[in-house]
């Protein structure tokens, strides 16, 4: 009798203990582990079909995306150990080893649909767009920092030189030909040029320009025309161009509130073309419905809000450069997400771009992996800024 007493003794007072000061985001470390088992339980789903077709094995899809989660996983933990400032000193380095293998992708990538977009590794095939992204934002965040008063008052000293450097990138990925990462990279370097304060008539007119630009990139390209097109009137063609779009459609309609239950998606059955990968969004609608379709997006936006949230905490203890990156980041998640699910859902043109954490791809989980993970480092160095002010304060007193 004694014992249960303090058994119950010892979780009453477990219950009732405060929570220890942590020094890093404990709801950005679970947000991000939420999407993860979201992604490897719906890609599971999704994949059962093809998987079994191509491999014998209904799990083969699972198995690897397991294996990459893994990886993401070990890459992050490294990514944390490492000071925000060795990404400000390297930045520039990093800038450069992605050209290279934008390059080396062109001469010797592994081309799939027609797009020549992977270099063969082994064990994944790493996709140099993906890589590109996050050292163009890491490179862009540092730029600021040492060119803000020319960025804010100059057009050539400072606001045209990043527009080149993104240039110089959207030659290569259109080369592959990827459009829809040179949209995600100009957006978000726009908004990290708006944080920034540039002048609102310069940025103006370079989104107009960047508009005038993409929409010239789709009319001289026949295929894109056509995405464009099928996306503005799918059924008037339901078994050619807009074939992928009316089955992702019927996929939603399926969904209904709650859906048809997981693993009862019927669209996955082959009909619906990358249902694991640029699609799963639409199995995902299918499977859990509306309501699970809100807790997934829920769960993203509350990422890009933590990265906004983080991005103002840097800028309150004056780091800069971790600020701009926080910001850029939370951007690029936000706007990569509304492409994904828009395209989807017949909002927005295909453009084959993964849901963040959520699809299978090696290249995109462990690159947006290695994201989050700078976030957590980015809160971890304002804490301990402030944890330091604290106890010097304290010591000052006493």
């Amino acid at each position: 009798m004694l014992r249960v007493k303090e058994i119950n003794q010892f979780i009453w007072q477990w219950l009732n203990r405060a929570t220890p000061e942590a020094l890093y985001d404990r709801q950005l470390v679970w947000i991000a582990l939420g999407l993860m088992l979201t992604g490897l339980v719906m890609v599971t789903s999704a994949s059962f079909p093809i998987s079994a077709r191509l491999t014998d094995q209904p799990f083969h899809f699972m198995f690897r995306h397991a294996i990459f989660l893994v990886l993401a996983l070990g890459v992050s933990s490294v990514i944390l150990q490492i000071p925000m400032k060795r990404w400000f000193q390297y930045s520039t380095y990093l800038l450069g080893l992605s050209f290279f293998l934008l390059i080396v992708v062109l001469v010797v990538g592994k081309s799939v649909n027609g797009a020549s977009r992977w270099i063969p590794l082994g064990l994944f095939n790493l996709q140099p767009a993906e890589v590109a992204k996050l050292s163009l934002f890491i490179f862009m965040a540092g730029y600021l920092v040492r060119k803000q008063d020319e960025v804010r008052k100059t057009f050539f000293g400072g606001f045209a030189k990043p527009i080149m450097v993104f240039g110089a990138f959207a030659v290569l990925l259109l080369g592959q030909p990827d459009l829809g990462t040179v949209v995600v990279m100009l957006v978000t370097l726009f908004g990290m040029l708006f944080i920034a304060g540039a002048k609102l008539s310069q940025f103006i007119a370079l989104m107009v320009a960047g508009i005038a630009a993409v929409v010239g990139l789709i009319v001289v390209e026949p295929y894109r025309v056509r995405r464009v097109t099928s996306f503005w009137e799918p059924w008037n063609d339901p078994f050619g161009s807009g074939y992928q779009l009316t089955q992702s459609l019927m996929a939603f309609g399926r969904g209904d509130w709650m859906g048809q239950g997981l693993g009862n998606s019927v669209q996955k059955l082959e009909y619906l073309p990358e249902a694991h990968t640029d699609f799963v969004f639409a199995v995902l609608a299918e499977e859990l419905g509306f309501v699970g379709v809100t807790l997934v997006l829920i769960l993203i936006f509350s990422l890009v809000f933590k990265a906004i949230l983080i991005g103002k905490k840097a800028f309150e203890s004056d780091q800069l450069f971790n600020g701009y990156l926080a910001f850029g980041i939370g951007i690029w998640f936000a706007f990569q997400t509304l492409v994904n699910v828009g395209a989807a859902s017949g909002i927005v043109p295909t453009k084959g771009l993964t849901l963040p954490l959520i699809s299978y791809g090696g290249s995109s989980l462990i690159v947006m992996s290695v994201a989050v993970s700078m976030l957590l480092r980015i809160d971890h160095e304002c804490r301990w800024q402030e944890k330091e002010q604290t106890d010097n304060q304290n010591e000052s007193i006493e």
